[in-house]
């Protein structure tokens, strides 16, 4: 106990003097005194992405966009480095790797950086951690990321979640998305469903046939959430059927009519009038030639 205890203390604590929060006031020590900013600008072309780095996915028009922000502005917020173990002479992105990607398109020469002598573990924690706090991953990557710390270096869920700064339940959710089929994934990463969606879809029987529909009938995750919990009318959705009609309550003054020409007729009547128009239908049912006869002569019709 006193282990894990002392390595969630390490991971809050070195964490935030890893991402240099100057609101955390922290008594000097040896560890902090090592790992101290180092604020540099760097030739671009000495940065090298991080095949670890949990996001995956760059849209092209989010690179367009931020590609003419930096030429007006230049990069504002540093990339966060470390020293590449291979190479010397490059650093290797721990977090601004999107920032990197669009200041090449922007023909920028330099890049401000922050460099952080960390180890594998604490990058791979710092870059989601930096990206899940810009929103920056969908939640296949976030899952992923996660699948990653737990898997490499043993954290339960629990002790994910304090290093995160998500609840135990949030990280549990995210990782169960992992199990839906490669289809349903695509579509997250796409952007075409969202965590909400996907939660839904977990416990379906069929969740890509499901997903299929969310997508083509752009349903909300309410909407979504409201048939996963009733399995008859969305196997009815998904088969193609046309569901069933409601039948709508008849008011008391066609009730009352349709009682009146039955008790007349001595046969069930039913009266199907169009709220709001004029029209409609009148319906008398019988079982007989001798019942229809008798129908035709209370209304006053030879019948030969």
């Amino acid at each position: 106990m006193a282990e894990d205890s002392n390595k969630n203390k390490r991971l809050g604590r070195g964490l935030a003097a890893l991402i240099g929060d100057s609101a955390i006031q922290e008594p000097a020590t040896t560890e902090r005194a090592a790992i101290q900013r180092d604020s540099r600008k760097v030739p671009i072309e000495h940065l090298v992405p991080n095949p670890r780095n949990p996001r995956k996915t760059f849209a092209e028009k989010d690179l367009a966009d931020l590609s003419e922000s930096l030429k007006a502005k230049g990069i504002v917020q540093p990339i966060l480095v470390r020293p590449s173990a291979s190479n010397p002479n490059r650093f290797e992105i721990i977090a601004g790797e999107r920032r990197w990607r669009a200041a090449q398109r922007a023909g920028l020469h330099e890049a401000p950086v922050v460099i952080r002598d960390v180890t594998d573990q604490e990058a791979l924690e710092l870059a989601i951690i930096e990206n899940v706090q810009r929103a920056d991953l969908n939640p296949i990557e976030e899952a992923m990321g996660y699948g990653q710390l737990t898997a490499e270096f043993s954290y339960s869920q629990g002790e994910l979640a304090k290093v995160i700064g998500k609840s135990r339940s949030h990280v549990a959710n995210t990782m169960r998305l992992l199990k839906l089929p490669n289809s349903v994934k695509d579509y997250l990463s796409e952007g075409l469903l969202t965590a909400g969606h996907a939660r839904a879809l977990i416990t379906i029987e069929d969740p890509a046939a499901f997903a299929d529909f969310i997508v083509e009938k752009n349903l909300t995750v309410r909407e979504t959430e409201k048939l996963a919990q009733d399995p008859e009318a969305l196997e009815r959705l998904l088969s193609g059927a046309k569901p069933e009609t409601v039948k709508k309550e008849k008011d008391a003054d066609t009730k009352a009519l349709e009682k009146r020409l039955s008790d007349f007729l001595g046969l069930k009547v039913s009266v199907g009038h169009k709220p709001g128009k004029e029209s409609g239908d009148l319906k008398i049912k019988y079982t007989s030639l001798e019942q229809l006869d008798e129908i035709c002569r209370k209304l006053g019709i030879e019948t030969g």
